[in-house]
């Protein structure tokens, strides 16, 4: 077990699902936004639930799947584009098991599970990560790529680096379980 990680508990929310939410954290349009449950949102994040298409109607805008972690002052924002002269957003959908650096801004379409992204990466729009994939710190990954499965990019514009093995998905999904364990409140009720 990986040493606690105290946090206070005045800062954060806690749902009745082990979500975990800076008070210091802005979530734009929380009813577009799904949290699967033992998700953390650190301090200074921002998730952009207030950007959907101006079509009445409740409209998921960014879902994030169990255990992940969105680091400090990372932004997350939907994709969008000016298609046949009309500009929409579309939706953001990231898997279980997702580690998004601290510092990281991302617009990718589609994140799958069990995938790592680093401090200060740049997540283009309409991105594609599949499963058990892997970014580098500080790597800028351009608008509409595909990242294979087991896959390590890196560098500015990000490239393929090395394959991951074939045990990237028990390795990712034990530490975002352990870090989730080790995000402990300092200030327990006695």
């Amino acid at each position: 077990m990986e040493a606690p990680i105290y946090y206070s508990k005045s800062e954060f929310i806690e749902t009745d699902t082990g979500n975990k939410v800076s008070r210091r954290a802005t979530i734009a349009g929380p009813q577009n936004i799904i949290l699967g449950g033992k998700t953390i949102i650190s301090s200074g994040a921002i998730i952009r639930g207030d950007l959907r298409q101006s079509r009445p109607g409740h409209a998921v805008v960014i879902s994030l799947g169990r255990y992940c972690v969105v680091g400090e002052g990372c932004v997350m924002r939907p994709p969008y584009k000016t298609y046949r002269g009309t500009f929409n957003y579309y939706p953001m959908k990231i898997g279980d098991h997702v580690h998004v650096g601290a510092g990281s801004v991302v617009e990718a379409a589609t994140i799958g599970n069990h995938v790592e992204i680093g401090k200060n990466c740049i997540i283009g729009k309409f991105v594609i990560i599949k499963d058990c994939a892997k970014i580098a710190d500080n790597s800028i990954v351009p608008p509409n790529t595909v990242i294979p499965a087991l896959s390590l990019f890196a560098g500015s514009p990000a490239s393929f680096a090395e394959d991951l093995p074939e045990s990237t998905q028990e390795l990712v999904e034990s530490q975002t379980k352990q870090f989730y364990q080790s995000f402990q409140p300092l200030d327990r009720d006695r």
